[in-house]
């Protein structure tokens, strides 16, 4: 089955809009993976407006506690993903934080989201990645590059030595909102791009405006291995609760081809 990690920004953004501890992060990170969540995602941004510097290393410490809890009772452990941009800051943040996989996003000055995945086009992009993926690997850490779906460029990707790439899925979910059939006349280059991504040993993640309509079609995206979902599930779980929403997410995940 394809892992679902749960992004926490949102929580830490309405926390931060009020100041304080509420909504808790730790509390509400634990509800999410009790609720069969495989890990959690946070992107800590430079300027800390939704997850800050301490969040990273209190979330550290909370998985690091919650996984010798769970794999005593053998369960699986649950995995920490730390998204950011391929920058002196965030790599010493990643280092010191050692998650299971740091994801790295080409990040634009005043961005809300993430929307765009790396250009290989640009031989500054290659130059840029290349000691940052070699100093997280050798620390152990797996990493994701952020694509889209132009796989001309993922030999790039192995030739860096990152283990995945997650495609921006953010063209997919918008063109599903329109209509089922415009989301499926745009998934046929996902599959390709899947395909593609797989013949080189390249592991398959996704993320971006993914939902329990969409992930209808893209769960059975060949070769997809993890979606990490934030904004959508965060806002679902406004109207129907955490634990549902997560293990609504999951039980349409269940319903793909998984990797």
């Amino acid at each position: 089955m394809t892992q679902l990690s749960v992004n926490v920004n949102k929580i830490a953004t309405l926390r931060n809009s009020r100041g304080g501890s509420l909504p808790h992060l730790l509390k509400l990170s634990e509800l999410i993976l009790d609720s069969g969540a495989h890990g959690i995602t946070v992107h800590p941004r430079s300027d800390e407006r939704h997850i800050t510097k301490q969040d990273v290393f209190e979330l550290q410490e909370f998985l690091q506690g919650y996984n010798q809890k769970i794999t005593k009772l053998g369960f699986s452990k649950k995995e920490y993903n730390i998204e950011g941009e391929p920058s002196e800051r965030f790599c010493e943040l990643v280092l010191k934080a050692k998650p299971d996989q740091a994801t790295l996003v080409p990040v634009k000055p005043g961005e809300i989201t993430s929307d765009h995945g790396f250009d290989f086009g640009n031989p500054m992009t290659f130059k840029t990645l290349q000691p940052i993926v070699k100093t997280l690997r050798e620390e152990g850490i797996r990493v994701s590059l952020f694509m889209e779906t132009d796989f001309r460029y993922y030999d790039q990707v192995v030739a860096l030595g990152a283990e995945r790439i997650e495609l921006y899925t953010g063209p997919f979910a918008h063109a599903y909102d329109l209509s089922k059939t415009e989301g499926m006349k745009i998934f046929d280059s996902y599959q390709k791009a899947a395909i593609e991504a797989n013949k080189l040993g390249l592991a398959v993640n996704a993320g971006h405006d993914l939902d329990t309509n969409n992930l209808l079609v893209f769960s059975h995206l060949p070769f997809l291995k993890e979606v990490s979902i934030g904004h959508r599930l965060i806002s679902q779980s406004l109207v129907d609760g955490l634990e549902k929403t997560v293990k609504d997410y999951l039980r349409v995940l269940s319903q793909g081809s998984g990797s």
